[in-house]
């Protein structure tokens, strides 16, 4: 167990180190090792240092915060939301994350093409739809804003990020809390997680003013493209 323990700090502070670095990450990071060595941690108590994460960098990027762009994703986020949670009622979750994880990396070859797709409030309203749907059925909500935003500056896309993840962590808790997945137990299992994840945050700040605009868009794709297989194999492997 205390080689488990040690093996979740490290992800967690990998995650969050990835985390800062690009704007998302950390359930990509953690969240598929964690499900096998400690499920207790999914998706509860990951969400809450997720959400802690995205506070500390929202409150660091604040300057780039474009409210603009966040306002017609926010307001997309909220259906998304209730739909994903519908969806995992409704359906065989497995098998309709195989379909998640296929689109996201349709996505990614799209992106590789030699064309830019500029974002506009439909299309951000649709983005947070589907991040908020995503996020809730399968746990990777962040690609769709990330593949959207890819051409952006490094820092706005960070800090909007950041705020998106803050409002989309306190959508998931609150639903969470009457099905039973979010209680003082669950905030009691991230507590000890959160030294890691401030330490990943902190090491990523010595680096991120060498990441240039195009590196960050290249781990951004690499993100999208492991969302996208780790969740084909994942639902390949329950099913």
């Amino acid at each position: 167990m205390e080689t488990y323990f040690v093996i979740t700090l490290l992800l967690v502070f990998l995650g969050a180190f990835i985390q800062t670095a690009t704007g998302f990450g950390m359930a990509v990071v953690a969240a598929p090792v964690l499900i096998i060595i400690y499920p207790e941690l999914i998706p509860g108590p990951l969400i809450v240092v997720g959400l802690v994460l995205a506070l500390i960098n929202a409150f660091k990027y604040r300057e780039h915060i474009s409210w603009a762009s966040l306002q017609s994703a926010i307001i997309g986020l909220v259906p998304g939301t209730l739909a994903g949670a519908m969806l995992l009622y409704l359906f065989d979750v497995a098998q309709f994350s195989i379909f998640v994880g296929v689109v996201v990396l349709l996505a990614v070859m799209i992106s590789l093409l030699p064309i830019k797709i500029d974002e506009t409030p439909n299309r951000l309203l649709m983005a947070g739809f589907i991040s908020g749907f995503l996020g809730t059925s399968s746990g990777i909500g962040g690609p769709p804003l990330a593949l959207l935003w890819q051409h952006q500056k490094a820092h706005l896309v960070r800090a909007n990020l950041a705020v998106f993840m803050v409002v989309s962590c306190l959508m998931s808790l609150l639903i969470q809390i009457p099905i039973g997945y979010m209680s003082m137990q669950h905030v009691y299992l991230a507590l000890p997680l959160l030294p890691a994840s401030y330490l990943g945050y902190r090491s990523a700040i010595f680096f991120v003013e060498y990441l240039s605009q195009k590196m960050v868009r290249s781990l951004s794709l690499l993100l999208c493209s492991l969302a996208g297989f780790g969740t084909i194999y994942s639902s390949l492997v329950s099913v």
